[in-house]
């Protein structure tokens, strides 16, 4: 099409705007003071009427000695002090198994046996070194009668005195070595007495108590450092929570704790925490409390679901009541007046509850005002008229 063609189209176009006239430039006009009233009004905000006044119940946030409760899934766990997981001290082929999970053991029993071509080469190199070192000490007692003969000088004596230093960390060196792949002295002793080498291991208990888990079979191959065993001394064990991390800040050791374990009915427990992690978990945003749990019946067995519940009182906080709490996308929030009979919802961190109240964390301050009593209804008129553009 020609530029003038265009031209025509353009001028064709303001014509029939301009026969519009001004009762289509008001029509426009009055929307746009719509959208911009409907984008000032704040959606969490609500006016209410006498008659809506007349159903809620305003005034600060009261204070309370309150004794807080919060109640916890938790469960029994065994008491890391008293629990070991038993490694492969050297890399080969387990020959005997004498020990199956469930089965008590004493400090130094053995669990298994490893045959271990790695054994055999660090024994070997243990023998040539005791060997090299006993050559050293022999030369430097001959070059010490040869000095005193006049037959060589003192430097040839201070050579092979280095060299019986260089021998004694070879060796010293060598035994640590096998002692590290689980040899005991007394092997040792015998290794270096006898000259045989063993190329086989014992696998030895470090305490006393219950194998909880054997990770290896007949003719298996495991590395060295490898975890095959582990044994736990059961007689103590922890009840353990998870605690979230906005209520964790009112406990301590020595918080009560009551406990039921469904698996255990009529066994109620009872006592107080001895321990609370100084740090929040990244991935849960808890802090783990737990409880020691005397166990000399062996009736509590870890993994064992348990319900705590947490006391903690004596103190004077600031509480908000139950029927001011309005929960909201996984949040808890209440109404804050801001005028005469405007409120607005605002989110609040709170903690342990405290009969049909809530301890309040954070959010409102001593001044403010909040809907104490009908929140729930002004909350479902607040988004009726969100709803209907009101």
């Amino acid at each position: 099409m020609s530029v003038k063609g265009w031209s025509g189209i353009a001028i064709v176009l303001v014509l029939a705007l301009a026969g519009c006239g001004g009762k289509a430039a008001s029509d426009v006009k009055i929307p746009a003071e719509a959208a911009a009233a409907t984008a000032a009004r704040n959606p969490l905000e609500i006016e209410c009427d006498q008659e809506l006044m007349k159903q809620i119940q305003v005034g600060p946030a009261p204070m309370a000695d309150v004794t807080g409760t919060m109640q916890l899934a938790g469960r029994v766990e065994a008491d890391e002090t008293r629990m070991a997981r038993i490694s492969a001290p050297v890399t080969g082929r387990i020959v005997e198994l004498k020990m199956a999970e469930g089965q008590i053991v004493q400090r130094g029993e053995v669990l298994a046996t490893i045959h271990s071509t790695d054994l055999s080469a660090a024994q070997s190199a243990f023998l040539k070194a005791s060997s090299q070192h006993r050559l050293a000490e022999r030369a430097v007692v001959r070059a010490k009668q040869l000095l005193e003969a006049g037959v060589i000088g003192e430097a040839e004596l201070q050579r092979r005195e280095a060299e019986l230093q260089q021998a004694s960390a070879e060796l010293a060196s060598s035994r640590d070595q096998l002692t590290v792949l689980g040899m005991s002295a007394a092997a040792l002793q015998q290794l270096e007495t006898s000259r045989v080498i063993n190329s086989v291991v014992d696998v030895l208990s470090t305490i006393e108590g219950r194998v909880l888990e054997r990770k290896i079979t007949m003719g298996q191959v495991v590395e060295a450092a490898e975890t095959i065993f582990t044994v736990a001394d059961l007689s103590n064990v922890w009840l353990v929570a998870d605690v979230p991390e906005q209520s964790a800040r009112v406990l301590h050791a020595g918080t009560a704790l009551e406990a039921d374990i469904p698996a255990l009915p009529g066994r109620h427990i009872a006592g107080k925490l001895s321990y609370v992690s100084a740090i929040v978990n990244q991935e849960t945003r808890t802090v783990r409390a737990r409880m020691d749990l005397p166990n000399r019946e062996f009736l509590y067995k870890p993994a064992m679901l348990a319900t705590i519940t947490l006391r903690e009182g004596g103190e004077n906080r600031r509480v908000v009541p139950a029927s001011a709490v309005v929960r909201e996308n996984n949040q808890d929030n209440v109404f804050v007046q801001t005028a005469a009979n405007t409120f607005v919802l605002r989110s609040v961190i709170l903690g342990l509850e405290y009969r049909s109240y809530r301890v309040l964390e954070s959010g409102i301050g001593e001044k403010d005002r909040i809907v104490l009593n009908g929140a729930f209804h002004l909350n479902n008129e607040r988004k009726r008229r969100s709803i209907q553009g009101e």
